[in-house]
């Protein structure tokens, strides 16, 4: 394939047409042109023609590699070296046509030319350089890595049949290093290898590569102590970090699983008050107390730390690895603890009692009983430091626990019926140390909660047209079973005409249903309940319904102030009650101008009732000058002309009050209430007046 077409050498083939196939040979890169000579004996009856077609000559691949010379002496030239590797065959068709007509005369020859393979390639490797690491116990005689070579030419021959050697080996070493398999490539452990690989052509080729071996570090130091004794002290009642470090030494690499060890108490720590850890960057061993030490119990500790590699520790011995009997080392740490002032200790930490809510002052709850474990045991002192609701108090020498107020297991300080009372115990140690102690007060329910309404019963809305719908009350209770529900539902039948309004429907225990008497005009109403629990304690509760109209059959119109046209008897009660306190501010005002009238001499007419009215806003206050209210002549009253004092002018769509026909038990006795605060001034003077008289 690299050579250039030299003359031919002849080679004559004839052939008779009457053969379809014939195989032939052609040696890879040959340097001749080769040439073969075609014959039919057709060739006697007719002029003919030799046409050649097929892979290698008008088809891939090697288009132009094979051509006939002339068509008439059917001489055919091979123009050019092949290589075998690139197409190792080629089938190549011959036809025989009538020179004049061009018709094929006979059936295609079929030629199948095979390349001999010569020993043109050397094997190769895939890198020209390898990096590979080796532990340093690998054992003598194991595989390390292998090196696989390729080469080209065909198989199963000589010319492709590799044979791997170990050329160089840098630094060279006297009585172990590598070698290599001459077979199978492999090669067994050290630094900078030459690997070489040739074929068994003729001649034979060759070539190599470069492996670099990192050698890793293994362990075959064992670690040892910078001591074989330790001496320390701790103080007690403390748990401590790093409160001695252990060195360590080993001559393997540093930061190596090989170098860092791993520690373990193995005697003395049965307690658990200790562990041992290492530190990663010096590989010492860290030693911590992890429970608090106790010099009342044990002033004393001897424990026993081993250590041992990460990594497991080997020898080498006349080129065998070996596993030593003995990979670890220990020493011995004395602990010596040194007294200190512990804290007062509770027995019981946590206890309970019980009592009976609503248990009144001067009641004992319970006792708290501590002790001081240090030998020379000192006083103690006790104090309250939990009691949310102020409800106890604690004797300071006996720890015994009095109550100071009623306790109510209702309270949003007991959660579960318990209430948690923590006390401190101090001692008269340098320094005063403390202990805690805790009381859990149960506390039984009893019936001292009557039913009431629930927040979202108290104020309900019903539809004018909702004729038998029902309105659901519902009821709670504090108090837990026996004291609660099922309840009891009556209508107060004492206040007003409330039965011929209202009546209740189905009672589900903890609640009831509420329906109307008949239609009710639209307008606020107070429907009076009195609600029991299971044992019969009760208290009324009141019910505020509202009578709306529903423009949609089911939900209330908006209020009166936040619609713009609204009910003429919605405005009623509101009316009333501004007309009553405009006149209220009336009669005020007519009694000061007249007081005033009286104090300058004028006279006041005889047949007028005497009157007094007196705010009563501060505790001892002086009586202001008494004057008779009436006429007077307003001469000499400057500044003091004439005054529209009270105007009702137009009530929206509301009637007269003089069309009103009302009597006072039409109304209920909360009216005022449900004003608001508007009618407050006029609720103020009823409440004087009725007082005084």
């Amino acid at each position: 394939m690299r050579c250039r077409v030299h003359p031919a050498l002849l080679l004559l083939l004839a052939l008779l047409m009457l053969v379809s196939t014939v195989n032939s040979t052609r040696q890879e890169n040959d340097d001749l042109t080769n040439q073969t000579k075609l014959f039919n004996n057709m060739s006697a009856n007719m002029e003919i023609i030799y046409l050649i077609r097929g892979p290698g000559v008008d088809e891939y691949p090697e288009i132009g590699l094979f051509s006939i010379e002339d068509n008439v002496n059917g001489k055919i030239y091979v123009h050019r070296p092949v290589d075998r590797e690139k197409t190792p065959f080629f089938k190549v068709y011959f036809d025989v046509a009538n020179r004049l007509t061009g018709h094929i005369v006979d059936k295609s020859l079929i030629i199948n030319i095979r390349i001999n393979d010569v020993n043109d390639h050397a094997p190769e490797f895939p890198e020209k350089e390898f990096n590979i690491s080796v532990k340093e116990d690998h054992a003598a005689g194991q595989p390390v890595f292998q090196m696989l070579a390729v080469d080209l030419d065909q198989e199963n021959t000589p010319n492709s049949e590799v044979l791997y050697f170990l050329v160089s080996q840098t630094p060279v070493l006297r009585e172990s290093g590598f070698r290599i398999d001459r077979v199978s490539g492999e090669m067994a452990p050290r630094f900078t290898l030459l690997i070489g690989a040739r074929d068994y052509g003729h001649p034979p080729l060759s070539s190599t590569a470069t492996v670099h071996v990192h050698v890793q570090d293994s362990n075959n130091h064992m670690p040892r102590f910078t001591q074989d004794h330790y001496n320390i002290q701790i103080s007690e009642g403390w748990a401590s970090q790093g409160v001695l470090r252990l060195g360590v030494q080993d001559g393997d690499s540093p930061s190596t699983a090989a170098w860092r060890v791993k520690f373990n108490i193995t005697n003395g720590n049965e307690e658990g008050h200790f562990d041992i850890s290492t530190d990663p960057e010096t590989n010492e061993g860290i030693l911590n107390v992890i429970k608090p030490l106790d010099h009342e119990t044990q002033p004393a500790w001897s424990l026993v730390v081993v250590m041992e590699n990460e990594e497991p520790l080997f020898s080498c011995e006349g080129g065998q690895l070996r596993r030593p009997q003995q990979a670890s080392a220990s020493t011995t740490v004395s602990v010596r603890v040194t007294n200190a002032n512990d804290p007062p200790t509770f027995h019981p930490g946590t206890f309970i009692v019980s009592e009976v809510d609503g248990a009144g002052p001067g009641t004992q709850l319970g006792m708290f009983n501590a002790t001081d474990p240090d030998r020379t045991a000192g006083q103690i002192r006790y104090k309250l430091a939990y009691d949310p609701a102020n409800w106890v108090s604690i004797d300071e020498r006996s720890g015994v626990v009095i109550t100071v107020k009623p306790v109510d297991r209702e309270s949003p300080h007991v959660n579960d019926s318990i209430y948690i009372i923590i006390a401190h115990a101090v001692d008269d140690g340098v320094p005063p140390q403390t202990g805690t102690g805790t009381m859990l007060l149960f506390l039984s329910d009893v019936n001292d909660n009557a039913p009431m309404l629930r927040p979202s019963s108290q104020h309900l809305e019903v539809c004018q047209s909702a004729g038998d719908k029902p309105l659901l009350i519902e009821a709670e209770d504090s108090d837990l079973e026996p004291y609660s529900n099922p309840f009891t539902f009556k209508l107060d039948s004492t206040w007003g005409d409330t039965e011929d309004m209202w009546r209740l429907g189905e009672n589900r225990g903890y609640s009831v249903e509420l329906l109307m008497q008949r239609t009710l005009p639209l307008g606020d109403y107070s429907v009076p309940l009195l609600i029991g629990d299971k044992q019969g304690l009760s208290q009324k509760q009141t019910v505020h319904v509202r009578v709306c109209s529903c423009p949609n059959g089911f939900t209330c119109a908006e209020p009166l102030v936040a619609r713009a046209g609204v009910l003429p008897g919605a405005l009623v009660p509101l009316c009333v009650a501004f007309l009553a306190l405009a006149a209220a501010l009336l009669l005020l005002l007519r009694c000061r101008l007249v007081s005033e009238a009286k104090g300058q001499g004028r006279s006041v007419p005889q047949d007028e009732g005497i009157q007094t009215l007196i705010a009563w806003n501060e505790e001892s206050r002086a009586d202001p000058p008494q004057q008779l209210c009436g006429t007077h002549d307003p001469e000499g009253d400057l500044g003091y002309p004439p005054h529209v004092y009270a105007e009702e002018g137009e009530c929206e769509q509301a009637d007269s009050l003089s069309s009103l026909t009302f009597s006072e038990h039409d109304l209920p006795p909360d009216l005022l209430d449900s004003l608001g605060p508007k009618a407050a001034p006029l609720e103020e003077i009823y409440s004087e007046s009725a007082f005084r008289s």
